[in-house]
């Protein structure tokens, strides 16, 4: 109900490591967030501070970003932001800042890259229907509502 849902723009840092558990396929990895800056005595951006939160995913979240992720390529990851305090006898306490992922992607701002869908098994059944015809009907508008000479789109209705 209350979870910090967040959205940060990265790097990954480390190689995305897979593993089979009871509950499902689970992966997880870290993502570099460095914040940058306009330096006014420079005139230039600078970076600032790198933020590094361990990001985990579960089920076909994981099984992608396993297959998809690499070190060093940019990524935009959204999901609950989840902070975690830990101390141990004799030992400074530790604190951990982990996302559990909803979403994780490319940034295409700073690069391409080529989607390939993964077929469900029960979608595969529904690759023998044939394609739609998504062909419009002719324009049949009156002259006068054309933009140069450019017929309007067949869904628009002009009375």
């Amino acid at each position: 109900m209350n979870e910090t849902m967040v959205c940060v723009v990265g790097n990954v840092a480390t190689r995305p490591v897979y593993r089979e558990t009871a509950s499902g396929p689970a992966a997880r990895f870290r993502v570099a967030v460095t914040s940058r800056y306009w330096d006014r005595e420079k005139s230039a951006w600078a970076d600032g501070h790198t933020n590094f939160f361990t990001v985990w995913a579960n089920r076909q979240l994981a099984t992608n970003t396993a297959a998809s992720l690499s070190v060093g390529e940019p990524v935009i990851v959204q999901g609950r932001l989840k902070v975690r305090t830990e101390t141990r006898e004799g030992q400074q306490g530790w604190m951990s800042a982990d996302i559990d992922a909803v979403a994780i992607g490319h940034d295409l701002a700073r690069g391409t890259t080529a989607f390939r869908r993964v077929p469900r098994p029960e979608q595969t059944a529904a690759t023998d229907r044939p394609e739609p015809n998504w062909e419009t009907a002719a324009d049949t508008s009156p002259p006068d509502r054309k933009v140069e000479g450019q017929p309007l789109p067949a869904a628009v209705v002009m009375t």
